[in-house]
């Protein structure tokens, strides 16, 4: 499989396939991230607008999908990495027909159906269209199916991924919905959900440059550059306060957050489709769908920083099916660079996820990164999956998600959440992430010792993953970078300095 911006695969046999067949793309030129592992495409061959035809990835919301060029006829790019469960939204759609096409690939032998569905992915059906196996990801065939009616008027259509296979199992590229009828959604040969860097470009130059602010889910978001000026010029004017003696030099401080709610609903990830998602434990302030950072300054909230409206949330943990209480959440600040003192204050607006809802591999005891582990006593065993310890008596389970902290100066938000960000290099926020930001890590302990029964409202362990909305007052978040992480010093709640 190739792998789009910040989107790394599972390590399955299955994928790697995928990959190494993907990665001969004849309209795409691959391009190696240095060290990371990730991969773009570049230099697509600009896209024939056909009349009738929504193009894939024109969609105005999506779940589980990626974007890349494709081989197809007439070039431009379709949408991939599709698996069951998945789902594709497009509005105002003309229906004018019950004659419906399908443009699709496949390289997945269980095949499985897409499903389109009115309002909602669970909505009425409309249409399903066969999948099977076509000889390749970019071996393209249009597959046909009947209309169960012919709505009159604009509709919002879902194409729903159904499958027995765990893998992904389908490329899209276009649906033709009956005899064309006017302008409609596959018109717009640039979606703005798939900006489309070229070859010698990087993700975090070229798609600031055109999408405004306020742009859809799915894009590319630029900072608001006057704002983020004033706020970082305020931040350079603050007098640091001077650290005492017997100060531990660490530099950090932290905010301890109570739980808010829970919903099925995720602002960032899915924006305005109230319970999309999976089920969500929110910190902070109370969270739906339609939060923005906008409206965190004005909400309700369980941290207790002064000056942190910001919001935190993690998947649902469960056993035997019912949610597991939190016993405390605490959200570290710090750095991961060799210059603490290079650290500048969170862009507004920023939103960043870190971890991946659709990883679900086994993590055995010491398999690396996704753990869970036991706090306060020691690990005595595990579930009968290999994928949970159990805890003594006097502890629990608790994990930590630690999230990126070199920003690229340009974005606050992008297609996948997560490449706007970046991980130092050699102690160093460079290249594509220059701007070091603070190190956020999220603590997470649970009313749990552990062992059988227990899962993710995503899934295994290994789906883990965590969202940040940043709703910090710039003074107080000013204050707090310039005194504590700048001069390498141990704060908690507020630039009271810590010892021991």
């Amino acid at each position: 499989m190739r792998t789009p911006p910040a989107h790394v695969a599972p390590p399955d046999r299955a994928r790697k396939r995928r990959r190494r067949t993907r990665s001969t793309l004849a309209a795409a030129v691959v391009a190696a991230l240095a060290a990371s592992g990730i991969y773009i495409a570049g230099a697509q061959a600009e896209e024939v607008a056909v009349p009738g035809r929504v193009q894939a990835e024109a969609f105005a919301a999506k779940s589980g999908a990626q974007t890349e060029g494709t081989g197809d006829a007439d070039g431009g790019r379709n949408v991939g990495w599709l698996a069951t469960g998945d789902w594709l939204r497009y509005d105002a759609v003309a229906i004018t027909g019950a004659d419906l096409t399908a443009r699709v690939a496949s390289q997945n032998a269980t095949g499985g159906t897409v499903e389109l569905r009115l309002g909602s992915p669970d909505g009425q059906l409309l249409a399903s269209f066969p999948i099977t196996e076509t000889g390749g990801w970019q071996k393209w065939r249009t597959v046909t199916a009947k209309a169960s009616g012919v709505p009159a008027g604009a509709q919002t259509v879902f194409a729903v991924m159904k499958s027995a296979s765990a893998s992904d199992f389908v490329n899209l590229n276009w649906f033709t919905f009956g005899p064309a009828a006017g302008a409609s959604p596959s018109l717009s040969a640039t979606p703005s959900a798939s900006p489309t860097p070229s070859a010698s470009a990087t993700p975090s130059s070229s798609p600031s440059a055109s999408v405004p602010p306020g742009a859809p889910t799915g894009a590319w978001v630029p900072v608001d550059q006057a704002r983020w000026s004033r706020e970082l010029a305020a931040f350079n004017a603050i007098t640091p306060k001077a650290v005492p003696p017997g100060t531990t030099r660490v530099p950090e401080f932290h905010t301890d957050c109570g739980v808010a709610n829970s919903a099925p609903d995720d602002p960032i990830v899915l924006p305005g489709l109230s319970g999309a998602s999976h089920m969500h434990t929110f910190f902070g302030p109370k969270i739906d769908a339609f939060t923005t950072t906008d409206k965190l300054f004005s909400a309700a909230n369980t941290c207790n920083a002064p000056g942190d409206k910001s919001a935190y949330w993690t998947p649902e943990l469960r056993k035997d099916g019912k949610a597991v209480p939190i016993k405390s959440m605490r959200v570290y600040y710090g750095s991961r660079v060799k210059d603490p003192s290079t650290v500048k204050p969170f862009p507004p607006g920023l939103v960043v996820v870190e971890g991946d809802a659709k990883r679900q591999v086994d993590t055995p005891k010491n398999a690396g990164s996704n753990q869970f582990w036991c706090a306060g006593s020691a690990e005595i065993g595990r579930s009968a999956d290999g994928n949970w310890p159990k805890c003594a008596p006097g502890g629990n389970l608790i994990f930590q998600l630690v999230f990126k902290d070199c920003w690229d100066g340009k974005n606050i938000d992008s297609p996948d959440h997560k490449s706007h960000m970046g991980d130092p290099v050699n102690g160093v926020c460079t290249g594509r992430y220059p701007v070091a930001v603070p190190d956020l890590s999220f603590m997470v302990n649970y009313e749990s010792l552990g062992g059988d029964g227990l899962s993710l409202s995503s899934g295994k362990p290994s789906s883990m993953h965590g969202d940040f909305m940043n709703g910090w007052e710039p003074d107080r978040l000013g204050d707090l970078v310039k005194s504590c992480l700048n001069q390498n010093a141990k704060c908690g709640i507020d630039t009271t300095f810590a010892g021991g």
